[in-house]
């Protein structure tokens, strides 16, 4: 009886423990979206251009395309990675692009655009995080992929390669600008 009396906690601590280590060997990036296949969170947000007007964005001006979303930030070191591949997708004119500064500021992203080059067919700024909070970003770069219906069918945790450009999202822009 005594015994069992100490197993029975043994027994939950190991049970506990492997649960944490599986836990860890996961990748963060695999663990699926609750939107994928729901109507992309609506939002209006200042546009980030140096005209001078302001202005406001919402999602609904990109209904009947396919789109895709992109947070980023100017302090964000693996956006870097990724943005020479968004600047050729801006130039072979593949998807119209929409960025999300997230959490940066208006002066910050400006200049960083200004060295980078911008794809972006909008600019939009998300300075508080509010508006990523329904999207579930927690961090940058996030991509979403939209439909014609404003459905969000795809999105990649981190920097896109060239790997997963060529393999995941061209055929499924292809797939979804075909209307299949």
């Amino acid at each position: 009886m005594r015994t069992l009396r100490f197993m029975i906690p043994i027994a939950v601590f190991v049970l506990i423990g492997w649960f944490l280590l599986k836990g860890l060997s996961r990748d963060p990036k695999l663990v699926p979206s609750p939107l994928i296949n729901k109507p992309a969170p609506a939002f209006s947000l200042k546009v980030l251009d140096d005209t001078g007007h302001e202005r406001n964005w919402s999602p609904d001006a990109m209904k009947g395309q396919v789109w895709l979303l992109n947070v980023w930030a100017s302090w964000c070191a693996a956006c870097q990675i990724e943005h020479p591949l968004l600047n050729q997708l801006a130039r072979d004119k593949v998807v119209p692009i929409v960025g999300f500064a997230w959490k940066d500021r208006r002066e910050d992203s400006v200049a960083w655009l200004a060295r980078h080059g911008n794809p972006y067919a909008t600019v939009i700024s998300d300075f508080d995080g509010k508006a990523a909070i329904d999207w579930g970003v927690y961090g940058a770069p996030e991509t979403f992929v939209i439909d014609q219906k404003g459905v969000i069918r795809y999105k990649q945790v981190g920097p896109f390669s060239p790997e997963i450009i060529r393999d995941e999202l061209l055929p499924l822009l292809k797939k979804l600008q075909q209307g299949s």
